[in-house]
């Protein structure tokens, strides 16, 4: 009796969670759980609770203790969610060191990390009132909500939106209100289901062999319906379910006829969950062999892996280091049943590389990035937590996967500022963030670049990193032939054709008459840069913003690139009335138009964030691009990552200045970082290829460090210059954004945070100032730095500046001001 006592009151204990909220809260919240909930409760399951008066929410749980809070009641949870975990306890170390380096809420990184449909959060329920009464007068749309839910007893707001084909619907639901029709209930839904097909089964009862001759012999007189039996026999051979559309594509019969099948009962539809994602059965098969240069780098990079975790992978472009990572995961793979992290920079680049990799690894494979839908990314997070997928390629946003036995990461052009996150928390750097990702797991990390990021060849010359440098293109291909031309001589010479030199011409003209494929860069969308009024110097300018509205042609709007503001377009200047409104500058909407001038009867498309923004627009762009559908690609930076092209010859940057001239210190490193990949995409194959860079300032370093191909000189010059102005790699570097919608307010609070930080850290704290862009969204902005050099201790000033920022923000006086911090702000 006494033993069952004990039993009973163990599993009576009173436990508490300690829980993430998908919110931006300094400090997780404790709630309390119900004893019957006892034995369902583990770290990294989701549960349901109450916050604040009406949400609900899917809290994740990130600890378990039999202590309750001091500072005030716990609530109950109001239920668990998963019967297991969705996160490991490897991610949620990951996510507190991330909480902790960029100085972030853990809501924030639970918020990145988890796909949408596994962060449950409120929907509003809308329901018909008990005493709903027919006799009160409605509008039509408000007859059309109430006939649904007596149809359908409940609809979400979303529900309603897409009811009414409109947004604006809270007035109506408010009226509803008002008039004590309908009520409305907080209820948490679970968003992620699995998708259902339809499979055929053949009824148990002709699985007899006489009773299917028997049904041979009925269908005689229906030869359409004997034509599905027969073809579901040859399917049913191979072991697999068989999908209804399958059947009806091998018997080359209507669905009329597997109605009829199925009314009959000889048929059987079941539905069962089955993967979003695209099936691949190729078999994994590595059948290249490397050459002597990648055979070297791949022992070198094997022997620095014995002694250290990270290495960098210099080679020039097209040097084959693809096929160096992929030996590297085919030994993963084989020898350790681990996992491999891919990283890539941009989706426009996991388009070409997923299919050429997925050649060799075939269903180990995945791929995880912002184009998949929530569903599909749920699917691609469960199946990596079980280890199905081996191989998963991403970008950035892979970081936070559920990696069961991870041994390698791959991070491809490493040197990209596409790895970095700045909006919104935490803004983190993927490329950093791997290097202490495969610390957890005790992994090893390949940063691959043909142009690297300073900092990251600065550790490999300090021996921090081991380096391996593949200085040969793969097969012996000469680099590019790179030609720079003077635009304002060009112009002085009037030889210049719209925005094109008459070198580019010539290029374009050969290339074409060659059958080889061209593309040209143009760092800027859109059709005119601005429009200014001749007369006055009126530029039309962002109403949230302080900025210039750029225009596009294509919408024949003014658009604003920061938050997406559009208005019409300008003919007559609402400054003084002049009706000379020019336009200045051009984007790569501009090119597309002036070359279509010039070429008629050439295919030519564009490739920027304007024309890739659905599902699969870019991939379809690059595809036509590859089957040589195309022939001349218009792109911004989206063209000089990776890609990679056989019949691409000849490679035209229109102007090279707009990257020179931008006021930051590195803007030097990824001008050189760009116009070296620009040109490298070009000639990969047989022939060398030829470059074209157009600029006003032909003399310019940078550029000619390009044409000689010279890394080694850009860094060294760069470094120098770092070193004197103590810039990072010799600092660290973290931003604070002061924001507020009233300027005076902002510069009293910037002014004040200014001087108490000045006083604890002295010369490391610089400004207040006032960023490139001052006001976005209706927010003035002020920008305070600091700086610390490499013997301070980064987390002392990290820990003492959160400290500072928490009296600050409950000071009354700035309650308003919002703050944004950016820890490595590059």
């Amino acid at each position: 009796m006494e033993t069952f006592e004990n039993d009973f009151f163990a599993e009576r204990e009173t436990l508490f969670v300690e829980v993430i909220l998908p919110l931006s809260l300094a400090k997780n919240y404790t709630y309390r759980i119900p004893f019957d909930l006892n034995d369902q409760v583990a770290i990294g399951k989701r549960v349901v609770v109450q916050f604040g008066k009406h949400k609900i929410y899917a809290a994740l749980i990130s600890g378990i203790s039999k202590k309750s809070p001091t500072a005030y009641e716990a609530k109950y949870i109001i239920d668990i969610i998963d019967s297991e975990p969705v996160v490991t306890p490897m991610q949620l170390k990951f996510w507190t060191w991330m909480t902790n380096y960029y100085m972030c809420n853990e809501g924030d990184v639970m918020t990145a990390a988890l796909p949408a449909s596994l962060k449950l959060a409120s929907e509003t329920i809308l329901m018909l009132s008990d005493d709903f009464s027919d006799e009160i007068v409605l509008t039509e749309k408000e007859e059309i909500i109430i006939s649904t839910l007596k149809k359908q007893q409940k609809l979400t707001v979303n529900d309603v939106s897409k009811l009414l084909g409109q947004k604006t619907i809270y007035p109506i639901i408010n009226n509803l209100l008002e008039k004590d029709l309908i009520l409305v209930a907080e209820e948490v839904v679970q968003k992620y289901k699995p998708l259902l097909k339809s499979f055929v089964l053949l009824n148990d009862f002709y699985k007899d062999q006489e009773n299917l001759k028997q049904l041979f012999n009925v269908l005689e007189r229906a030869p359409k319906q004997l034509d599905v039996l027969l073809a579901y026999l040859k399917l049913e051979k191979s072991n697999l379910p068989i999908a209804k559309e399958q059947l009806l594509e091998e018997s080359n019969c209507g669905p009329a006829v597997l109605k009829a099948l199925i009314d009959k009962e000889i048929f059987v539809i079941m539905k069962r969950p089955v993967s979003r994602l695209a099936v691949n059965d190729e078999a994994f098969s590595i059948n290249f062999k490397l050459n002597e240069h990648q055979e070297k780098a791949l022992l070198k990079i094997n022997d620095h892996f014995k002694e250290k975790d990270v290495v960098l992978l210099h080679g020039v472009t097209a040097s084959g280091k693809t096929q160096v990572y992929i030996k590297l995961i085919e030994e993963i793979i084989q020898h350790t049943d681990g996992q491999v992290l891919f990283l890539l920079p941009e989706i426009a680049l996991t388009t070409q590389i997923v299919e050429r990799i997925k050649r060799y690894f075939g269903n180990a494979i995945g791929v995880y990035h912002s184009k998949f839908n929530n569903s599909e990314r749920v699917e691609i997070w469960n199946k990596v937590r079980t280890g199905t997928f081996k191989v998963i390629l991403g970008a950035r946003s892979a970081v936070f996967l559920p990696f069961q036995n991870l041994k390698l990461i791959v991070v491809d052009e490493e040197h990209e500022p596409s790895y970095k996150q700045y909006d919104p928390a935490p803004r983190y750097q993927a490329r950093d963030a791997s290097i202490y990702l495969a610390h957890l797991h005790q992994a090893k990390v390949i940063l691959g670049s043909a142009t690297p990021s300073l900092e990251s060849y600065y550790n490999a010359l300090q021996g921090k990193y081991g380096l391996v440098e593949m200085k040969e293109r793969f097969g012996g291909v000469q680099l590019p032939d790179q030609k720079v031309v003077s635009i304002s001589e060009e112009t002085k010479r009037k030889t210049m054709v719209s925005y094109f030199s008459s070198v580019l011409i010539k290029g374009i003209d050969l290339a074409l008459s060659k059958k080889e494929q061209i593309v040209l860069f143009q760092n800027r969308r859109g059709y005119a840069t601005i429009l200014i009024c001749a007369t006055c110097g009126y530029t039309p300018k962002c109403v949230n913003c302080d900025v210039s509205l750029t225009y596009h042609k294509s919408s024949g709007k003014l658009h604003c690139h920061y938050c997406g503001y559009q208005q019409s377009s300008v003919n007559i200047c609402p400054a003084c009335g002049s009706v000379h409104v020019e336009q200045k500058g051009f984007g790569t909407e501009r090119i597309e138009e002036e070359l279509k001038l010039l070429y008629p009867d050439v295919s030519i498309a564009r490739l920027d964030m304007d024309s890739t923004r659905t599902k699969n627009g870019l991939q379809q762009i690059l595809n036509d691009f590859q089957e040589k559908k195309t022939d001349i690609l218009i792109g911004t930076q989206m063209v000089a990552k990776g890609l990679d092209f056989d019949n691409l010859n000849l490679i035209g940057v229109i102007n090279a200045d707009t990257l020179l001239g931008y006021p930051d210190f590195r803007a030097y490193e990824r001008s050189y970082q760009l116009l070296a990949q620009v040109a490298g995409r070009a000639g990969r194959r047989a022939d060398q290829g030829s470059v074209c860079i157009q600029t006003y300032d032909a003399g310019n370093r940078i550029i000619k460090q390009v044409v000689e191909n010279d890394y080694e000189g850009m860094y060294n010059d760069e470094i120098a210059e770092r070193e004197k102005f103590l810039y990072p790699p010799f600092s660290r570097m973290i931003f604070l954004y002061i924001k507020h919608k009233d300027s005076h307010v902002l510069d009293h609070a910037a002014l004040t945070l200014a001087n108490i930080l000045k006083a604890k850290f002295g010369k490391r704290v610089l400004g207040p100032e006032q960023p490139l862009v001052s006001r976005v969204r209706n927010l003035y902005i002020k920008q305070i730095i600091i700086k610390a050099d490499k013997h301070t201790a980064i987390q002392k000033v990290k820990d003492a500046l959160r400290e500072t920022l928490t009296q600050f923000n409950a000071t009354k006086e700035f309650k308003g001001v919002f703050m944004q911090i950016d820890v490595d702000p590059y």
